[in-house]
Order: C-alpha cells, then sequence, then structure tokens
C-alpha cells in the first residue's frame, strides 16, 4: 500500500488535530486518536477498525515497522513538526485513527466475554477515571463497559491513555440514562448493583451471577433513577479519615470481589 505524505498543515491534518480536543467532531466523525504502543497494539488485536496510521518521518523501531506494515489501514508520513502535534506527550511513535463502534444496547448481547459484569459509570466528569475503570474492568473479566448520562467521553485521549489500552477488549456504549440498560438487564437475567457509602457490606451481596455494577457520579454518587434500578448497593469498609473513595478504584474492589465470588 502506497504511503500519503503530509509536511505541511493541511484540512486532513486539522481534521485528526481537532479529535485531540473537539468530543463533537469526534463522534461526529465517528473516529478518534489512539496513542502508545498497548494502546494501538490492543487495537488491533482485539479487532478494532483502524482508518489510518501516522507516523513521522524518519528511523522507527521493531514494533513501529511491523505495526506499519501489518495492517490495513492508510499510511500516512508526517513531518517531525505536525506528528509531535498528535502523539501526546510521550511522543508516541504511531498514532491511530480508529473507527468508533455504535452505541446500541444490542451489542451487550455479542459480547467476546458473555458472562462477565457489565460496568456502568453514570456522569463520570473524569476521563481519567473511566480510563481507570475501564483497565480494572478489563482486569477482572468484565464484559462491557457503559457510561451513561451527561459525562466525560470514553474515547477522550486522556481516557484511552489511562486504560493503557484495556478500552479495547471491552464492549464500550453510550446511552442517555438507566432506561436501555435496565431493559436488556431484565431481559437477561442480571441483578444490578450500585456503590455507596449507605449500602450493604461488600461482603453480604451477591456478586456471583449475571451482574450490572453501577458505579455513580465522582461527587454525587448515584443518579435517582439507577438507585431506583438496583437490586441491591454495595458499600464498602473503610476505617482511616477518608469520607469516600475515588469511584474507579471504588468499583475496581467491587468488581475484584465479583471475580472472587465467581471463583
Amino acid at each position: 500500500m502506497s504511503e500519503l505524505r503530509i509536511t505541511r498543515e493541511n484540512a486532513r491534518f486539522q481534521q485528526w488535530e481537532a479529535l485531540l480536543t473537539n468530543r463533537s467532531k469526534r463522534h461526529r466523525n465517528r473516529e478518534f486518536l489512539v496513542q502508545g504502543v498497548r494502546p494501538v497494539t490492543r487495537a488491533i488485536a482485539e479487532g478494532w477498525t483502524v482508518r489510518q496510521l501516522l507516523r513521522a518521518e524518519g528511523s522507527s523501531s521493531e514494533w513501529a515497522e511491523q505495526t506499519w506494515t501489518g495492517t490495513d489501514a492508510e499510511r500516512v508520513v508526517l513531518s517531525p513538526e505536525l506528528h509531535a502535534r498528535l502523539s501526546g506527550k510521550d511522543g508516541s511513535e504511531l498514532v491511530a485513527v480508529v473507527e468508533m463502534p455504535e452505541d446500541g444496547v444490542v451489542r451487550l448481547a455479542g459480547s467476546a466475554r458473555p458472562h462477565g459484569p457489565v460496568v456502568v459509570f453514570d456522569r463520570p466528569t473524569s476521563p481519567g477515571n473511566i480510563g481507570t475503570l475501564a483497565r480494572s474492568a478489563d482486569a477482572f473479566g468484565a464484559s462491557a463497559l457503559v457510561v451513561t448520562g451527561h459525562a466525560a467521553d470514553p474515547y477522550d485521549p486522556q481516557c484511552v491513555r489511562a486504560s493503557t489500552g484495556s478500552l479495547f477488549a471491552l464492549t464500550v456504549l453510550r446511552v442517555p440514562g438507566p432506561g436501555p440498560v435496565v431493559e436488556h438487564a431484565h431481559a437477561h437475567g442480571y441483578r444490578i448493583v450500585g456503590t455507596d457509602e449507605e449500602g450493604t457490606p461488600l461482603d453480604g451481596v451477591d456478586l456471583s451471577g449475571r451482574l450490572v455494577l453501577v458505579v455513580g457520579n465522582e461527587t454525587h454518587g448515584l443518579s435517582s433513577g439507577w438507585r431506583a434500578a438496583c437490586d441491591d448497593v454495595a458499600s464498602i469498609a473503610m476505617v482511616g479519615s477518608a469520607s469516600s473513595l475515588n469511584a474507579a478504584v471504588a468499583g475496581s474492589l467491587v468488581l475484584h470481589e465479583a471475580l472472587r465470588q465467581r471463583g
């Protein structure tokens, strides 16, 4: 496949650069940027569609050469100055432009891990927290990550970096509210368990079967809609002076307990 070379800023470069910060353009074009060895590698390995691979002129590592020649993506060589504007603070050798999947809840039934928990993050404000929770969800065998309500973007570069590529092992959805996920859960025999400091102690909550785990907003916790939908709400015991846990950390602890209960 031939290589496209771009040495001066043009419309195509501006479109890619906008993906770094402009959420509406990411979702309008249904594409986002992936930076770093592990995230790019995982995106390809997990079968996500890579539209373009971007790299700078000059020498590159063995990994970059193998990835560059081993995919069907359009290959674009940029001037070092232009590439530096897309490659992130760590200067990723390759930057991938990856196609964003559809959001329909029907995709939950087609997950590669059909028996793993579905993790819901309700109205998160931090892309980094979404990425951290995605990393834990992958590590503890979850099948999906669903972001609900007015929330940070799971395809923000900060989220993708924080997930260290685990985002690509999950079925990722965005839905406006609880309704579609609750309907799916009821139709397929899932229990819905939320997290809150006022809930049932975690070791007394059944997490062994089909599970939807709902993690609330970092400041305000579960929305009233999600709280009403929960079959149980789990709390995590604390003995120190902290008043609460980071939302992604709390979700990670519950996911670990779910994995333990599933044996």
